[in-house]
């Protein structure tokens, strides 16, 4: 496929199903969907009200999980754990990876909305409990819980967007979903540090939960795609070999592996990196991240619109592997900051653009599956990223060198992946 065509060109030949897709009426197969016909141009109104009231759910969503990240460090520190602090991040994604079958096998039955309801009531009643639960034990098994939430929440909110968005502006979608999710990641460990800091740790993890509720709230107000939707069955449980993963989207899910392991290793360490500078709102330095990410989201959706997945996605792998090279020899406060701008910038670009290319390579009646088949792999990136870089920092500043050039070379790898696939991949 020619590079120089001005509209998306790194996807699958793809003939997608009329607007009413009907699968059999059974337990095991996904419902009748009410998809938009796609726009015959840019004229249409594509960003209707329950877009808008699904971006601000999300805003509230990742506010209220992220809001106790930076803490969870010194917390798990004080209640004697320090050596475990690679698990806040892993057990997180762990359940998060184990739970996307299921969420996107649902998501194609009993519908989008409530598989975003989930994830959100999740957090809310985990971040009741984290002043209950002061044990070791304890804590580390209501991360696994917690880990849940972006399990559902996110699979939902992919994969509603997919079916209201035409495939020609998915990747401005997405960097608008993005954008919003990105404001939450960004005013939530801001606004964690600052509650922890003159009000305690247990008013930061109420106030989590309160943004999980309205989250909620907002969901009530959004009609579901899944017009003929099945009533709930355990056997929906029943999760078989092809809900597993979606082989469509394989590309992406790799490359989705690749360079979410950088993302694994910066949430473990940057607050231990920002004690290193003596930052005392360790939550600043994710909001740099996030912000960096939000400037740049919509427009990097954009541009894989306009040139395509794979030429975006090289340029974003090469600026994920410049960030970890600079987080790596940082000796200042003010370089690990230019580090994680950068790398925020990097990420801001390959989330849209990763989202879009599986959307368009996904089935309409499987986007469920498509969708939490990229956040398998992205949870197991993160999964990796985050047990490796805990093992080989090992709580001693000495290593972060070494910790982060591993990162880059992840990177490096997608990038290379991304290039010697690409006859492959396009055809």
């Amino acid at each position: 496929m020619n590079n120089s065509t001005p509209t998306v060109s790194d996807r699958s030949s793809i003939t997608e199903p009329p607007a009413a897709v009907s699968e059999p009426e059974s337990a095991a197969g996904p419902g009748t969907f009410h998809l938009p016909k796609p726009a015959s141009g840019d004229g249409g109104r594509v960003y209707t009200r329950q877009f808008w009231l699904v971006c601000l759910s999300s805003l509230l969503f990742f506010s209220s999980f992220n809001m106790i990240i930076p803490e969870l460090p010194a917390y798990l520190t004080q209640l004697g754990g320090a050596e475990h602090k690679g698990l806040i991040i892993s057990l997180f994604a762990l359940t998060a990876m184990i739970s996307r079958p299921f969420s996107g096998r649902l998501a194609d039955t009993l519908g989008r909305v409530p598989v975003m309801v989930v994830g959100s009531v999740v957090c809310c009643l985990c971040s009741l409990v984290y002043p209950v639960l002061t044990s070791i034990a304890g804590f580390l098994l209501l991360r696994l819980v917690h880990g849940f939430s972006t399990g559902f929440t996110p699979t939902g909110q992919t994969a509603y967007l997919s079916d209201i968005i035409p495939a020609h502006r998915r990747g401005e979608a997405m960097g608008l979903l993005g954008t919003a999710g990105s404001i939450g990641s960004a005013s939530g460990p801001a606004l964690g540090g600052t509650l922890a800091n003159h009000f305690g740790l247990n008013v930061m993890f109420y106030c989590s939960s309160a943004f999980a509720i309205l989250s909620i709230l907002i969901l009530m107000g959004i009609r579901d795609t899944v017009a003929k939707k099945h009533s709930f069955h355990p056997r929906l449980l029943k999760v078989r070999r092809t809900d597993l993963f979606e082989p469509r989207v394989l590309t992406p899910a790799i490359i989705m592996t690749l360079v979410a392991y950088a993302y694994g290793a910066v949430f473990t360490l940057l607050p231990d990196l920002g004690a290193r500078f003596e930052m005392q709102n360790k939550g600043l330095l994710f909001s740099y991240l996030t912000v960096a990410s939000l400037l740049v989201r919509l427009l990097g959706g954009k541009a894989s619109d306009r040139f395509g997945r794979r030429p975006v996605l090289r340029v974003s792998a090469t600026f994920i592997a410049i960030a970890m090279l600079i987080i790596a020899f940082a000796d200042s406060r003010y370089m690990l900051i230019a580090g994680v701008v950068v790398y925020g910038f990097a990420q801001g670009i390959t989330s849209p653009t990763l989202l879009a290319w599986t959307a368009d390579l996904a089935h309409a009646t499987h986007r469920g599956r498509g969708m939490a088949s990229l956040y398998i792999s992205m949870e197991l990136g993160i999964l990796l990223g985050a047990l490796a870089s805990g093992w080989l920092y090992g709580n001693d500043p000495a290593n972060t060198a070494v910790t982060f050039c591993v990162c880059g070379a992840m990177a490096s790898m997608a990038w290379i992946f991304i290039n010697i696939n690409f006859k492959r991949i396009t055809r």
